[in-house]
This record gives structure tokens, sequence and C-alpha cells, in this order.
């Protein structure tokens, strides 16, 4: 009896838990959901560094580097399934690349003007001069007068040796390119006292003087479209006899 007693007290007794395989599978799957929570806020809190430390231009040039185009191989066959995309993105691209290619091309030549007013002080002081912004026409290259440092001789349509230094510039920029070119003239406000106002002539006159620089600075006489004097029109600065409204227009066209 002693011995039967010894042999049922040496039974193990093995209980197996149901559902105990699953939940080692389930153990690490909140590693995962944190993992992709700390790269999405990686990415936030990158991205909103990136819209503060950063020029417009520059995010404009980051949003081109990542809008590749798409482009498909010759000969290539399919099931016909991405017919709809097929024909979605090539309106799309023939609708757009004149545009985007434009606007890729006239910020190369901001920049190209931006990064010349890091080479020397005499260039600094020069493109002082020089304000560039887009529009629907085209890119702005503007020369304006600044106060003690016009670009033409007083009441005259005589360049100012600043003046050529910076049409030599301004064709070096552009010279490379296909696209048209307009020169727009603009003066200040003359005393309504005057007989005879001489602003058209000599917006026309100015306009008339810049493209002859560009071209003896290496511009082709067919690339310029169009020359015009816009007299006191569409003056720049509220007060109509301020020198900042003297200023000439090169616009590189779409």
């Amino acid at each position: 009896m002693a011995g039967q007693d010894k042999k049922e007290k040496a039974k193990i007794i093995v209980r197996q838990m149901a559902g105990g395989g699953a939940e080692a599978h389930h153990g690490g799957a909140w590693k995962v959901a944190y993992a992709d929570f700390v790269t999405a806020m990686m990415a936030f809190f990158l991205l909103m560094w990136l819209l503060n430390a950063t020029t417009e231009q520059q995010r404009d040039g980051l949003a081109d580097y990542f809008n590749a185009s798409l482009a498909r191989v010759p000969g290539a066959s399919g099931d016909g399934s991405d017919i709809g995309v097929k024909l979605a993105v090539e309106v799309e691209l023939a609708s757009t690349p004149k545009a985007s290619s434009f606007d890729s091309v006239a910020r190369q030549v901001q920049n190209q003007l931006n990064g010349l007013g890091a080479e020397s002080m005499q260039m600094k002081n020069l493109l002082k001069h020089v304000v560039t912004r887009m529009t629907d026409e085209g890119l702005v290259i503007e020369l304006t007068d600044l106060t003690g440092e016009p670009l033409f001789i007083e009441d005259s349509d005589q360049p100012q040796p600043i003046l050529r230094d910076l049409a030599s510039v301004i064709a070096g920029a552009v010279n490379g390119l296909r696209n048209q070119i307009a020169v727009a003239g603009h003066v200040r406000s003359y005393p309504e006292a005057l007989i005879t106002s001489p602003v058209w002539a000599l917006s026309a006159g100015r306009a008339e003087a810049v493209r002859d620089l560009l071209q003896r600075a290496g511009l082709g006489d067919q690339r310029i479209q169009r020359v015009t004097g816009y007299a006191d029109r569409r003056n720049r600065d509220i007060n109509p006899m301020a020198p900042e409204n003297n200023r000439i227009e090169v616009i590189l066209l779409r």
C-alpha cells in the first residue's frame, strides 16, 4: 500500500491552456504600430522644419525634384487595365509641360542672378537695382532707380555706366535660352505745369536704349519681341514723382 501511494504521488499532471499559441504570436504587434507612429511623427516634424527653414523658391525646387515626369517604355504591353491611367497621364503631361518647363528655367535665371550678388561687393551693389518676379506673362527682371543712383542721366535716355553693366549681366543670364524678350520703360511723373510732358517719349526712349544695350551685350536681334514705353501710367510707388518709378522691365516671355 505504501508503494502504491508513492506511485500516485509521483504522477505528473500536465494542463494545456487553450489559445496559448495565438497569444504568443500577438505579443509584439504593439511594437510595429508604435514604430509606424514614431515614423509618421518624424516625417511630420521634418516637413514643418522644411517649411520654416526654406524660401519659396527652394520649396518649388524641392517640389519639382519629387514630381518627376512619368514615362512609358515604347513597345511595352499590358492587359488593358491601365488605359484610364495612361490617358489621364497623357492629358496631364500634354497640358502642363510648357508651363512647368518655363517655371524651372525662370527659377534658374533667378538663382543665377541671386548667386552673382555673392561674387563681389561691386556685383552686390549692382544687383541692388534688380528685382525679379513671376507673372502670367513670364519672368520680369526689373531694373530700378535708387535714391541717388539713377540708371539714366537725369531726364534723358542716356544710360549710366551702371546700366551698361546691368545689361551685360542680364544678357549673359538669358542668352542661352530661346524665349522671346520684351522691354518696357516706365518713368516718374513730372509737374503738370510743364507745357509738354516728356513721359511718353522718355519711357519709350529708355526702353529702346536698353534693347540696344542688350543686343550689344550679345542678345540676338530676333529674341526681341517688342519694345514699349508706358510713360507714368504704371507707377510703382504711391508718390508719382518717386525715383523708384523710373524703371525698365526686361521680360522673359513664356
